[in-house]
């Protein structure tokens, strides 16, 4: 038995599989999705599909783009001109498929491993206990009445700096942000949202502006995250694994086997 970790699939089903096959997966092994299942590539219905079937298998995360699937469900969005999220919206199966998405969690932990799993990583501030209080926050309006509203007040940019204080949809939002869209972020914690290429071209003053990943953590377990094409894998830590390698632009997907941290990947 063997858990492997793999980046953002993003509809591209076929590689995954191709993967799986390359490591050998078998029903006694376990894979967790660092989130961003869906969007881009050709086969969004047919990943969520596979991934779901897996059962008790699958430990996913939601990343930014599962949410936006999930707000174009709840008509607090519009299909974008990239976007490759009609053929889900359009199936049979929809509303269970959308179902067991929204149940998944913002982050994953496995003591076993010592290991978390986030899709765009952990803000520096937040400790492990922190940042599995405030996922399970989110994850509890997504399972509730607010869910609608959430969806409807979730896209934004602020507040971009976490505080205690902050309540209401800000809260909810700012969560969000750290947990789906983090790449760049300052000195004191403030987001950057609007970059999401490579560190050295990051700003004028590099000095300003760092990944998220080169701050002080707070948390000292093991990290897998995605979400960061840019970087193709690269952090420069051996403890913090970014998986995206940018499949759906042409790259790889890469794939780690917890157990001994040895990484696998495939052309797409």
């Amino acid at each position: 038995m063997a858990s492997y970790a793999v980046g953002d699939i993003q509809g591209c089903l076929d590689a995954l599989k191709a993967l799986l096959d390359k490591v050998g997966f078998s029903s006694a092994d376990a894979l967790w999705v660092a989130g961003d299942l869906v969007n881009r590539g050709p086969s969004s219905l047919e990943t969520l599909r596979f991934i779901k079937s897996l059962g008790h298998q699958s430990k996913v995360v939601l990343g930014n783009h599962d949410l936006h699937l999930l707000a174009l469900n709840s008509k607090d969005a519009q299909l974008k001109s990239s976007d490759t999220l009609y053929p889900i919206l359009a199936a049979h199966d929809r509303t269970p498929l959308l179902a067991w998405l929204q149940a998944q969690p913002l982050l994953h932990y496995d003591a076993e491993f010592d290991t978390v799993m986030t899709h765009a990583g952990v803000p520096p501030c937040w400790n492990l206990q922190q940042a599995q209080a405030h996922a399970q926050e989110l994850q509890n309006v997504l399972q509730s009445d607010k869910a609608t509203s959430f969806f409807a007040a979730m896209y934004g940019n602020q507040p971009d700096l976490w505080h205690d204080s902050l309540a209401g949809m800000d809260r909810f939002r700012c969560i969000t942000n750290y947990f789906t869209r983090m790449r760049f972020i300052t000195s004191q914690g403030r987001l950057n949202l609007t970059y999401s290429g490579k560190p050295d071209a990051s700003t004028d003053d590099p000095s300003l502006l760092l990944p998220w990943f080169d701050l002080p953590s707070a948390v000292t377990s093991r990290q897998v995250f995605g979400h960061w094409a840019a970087l193709q894998g690269e952090t420069g830590k051996e403890d913090i694994i970014n998986l995206d390698m940018g499949c759906v632009w042409g790259g790889r997907l890469k794939l780690i086997r917890l157990d001994d941290g040895h990484c696998f990947s495939v052309g797409c």
